[in-house]
């Protein structure tokens, strides 16, 4: 008895995928599959579904199929090879590093041990509109801004931009910058730090990003901006972080809070814990 194949339609919900989406079917596909690769569903070496595979579990033509695979082939992802099929060629540089939001300031400090850091701009500029928000400073004031990428076992997980007042970045200099951490160069300065707040949002990767972060541009990234104040209350750093989410992930332990007329979600005093990796994930 001939058994009967189904193909389940392009767009259905189980298959994943959609037709009806503005991003064409195979590059659906491709997302799929790139992101299992990145997070070691397919791990190194091992073999991802073949075109036919994909032509049944996602109801599309095998030109798409084809296509989705090529695409990870011309990314680098994996290699397609006649008899073997198509085998993953990404090796996760290291376990994703990990934050907390308590502890903020010692994890600044400790992570200048366990990474490696290039500076790639130094001066001193006119402070843009958001820099003079930021700071507290008069738009056009000049302030020292700093590029730098930093990085662990020799691969790129942040690209940090930061500002500082002038008369605080003169008590060091280029050279100190790509030795030390900022923090540290800080206090090295007498200047004591007291306190930080930030956001974190998301954005994509624009040209220089995606160069330093050695990424496509238009990737997705982790964003974190933060405002550094002496006990004073004075701004006396300002920082834009990028990181990508591949290498790096931002944790937070939540406790459920029983009040009398709604229950709530509060952060953990657990979230200042962790092994040295974890501790050490946001130096600046």
């Amino acid at each position: 008895m001939q058994r009967q194949q189904m193909t389940m339609p392009a767009g259905g919900a189980a298959s994943g995928v959609s037709g009806n989406l503005r991003t064409p079917l195979y590059h659906q596909i491709y997302l799929i599959l790139r992101q299992k690769i990145v997070d070691g569903i397919y791990p190194f070496d091992d073999r991802l579904p073949g075109e036919q595979d994909l032509i049944e579990l996602y109801g599309v033509s095998r030109i798409t199929a084809k296509r989705a695979l090529d695409e990870l082939a011309a990314e680098g992802l994996v290699v397609r090879e006649r008899g073997r099929g198509t085998r993953v060629r990404y090796r996760a540089p290291t376990v994703p590093l990990h934050s907390s939001v308590e502890g903020l300031l010692e994890n600044l400090l400790a992570m200048g041990l366990e990474t490696e850091v290039k500076l790639i701009e130094f001066d001193y500029v006119a402070a843009s509109e958001p820099v003079a928000t930021a700071l507290e400073c008069t738009q056009g004031e000049l302030v020292q801004r700093a590029l730098r990428v930093r990085m662990i076992e020799g691969q790129p997980f942040s690209h940090l931009t930061t500002y500082v007042p002038e008369d605080i970045g003169r008590q060091f200099d280029a050279t100190d910058l790509s030795e030390t951490a900022l923090l540290a160069l800080l206090e090295r300065s007498g200047v004591e730090v007291s306190s930080a707040t930030q956001t974190i949002t998301a954005t994509l990767a624009d040209a220089s990003a995606a160069t330093h972060l050695e990424v496509d541009v238009g990737t997705a990234l982790l964003m974190v901006s933060r405002v550094v104040r002496d006990p004073s209350g004075r701004p006396i750093e300002f920082i834009t972080a990028l990181y990508r989410p591949d290498r790096y992930q931002y944790r937070m332990v939540l406790s459920r809070v029983h009040g009398k007329d709604r229950n709530v979600w509060e952060t953990s005093g657990d979230n200042s814990g962790g092994d040295p990796i974890e501790q050490g994930a946001k130096s600046t």
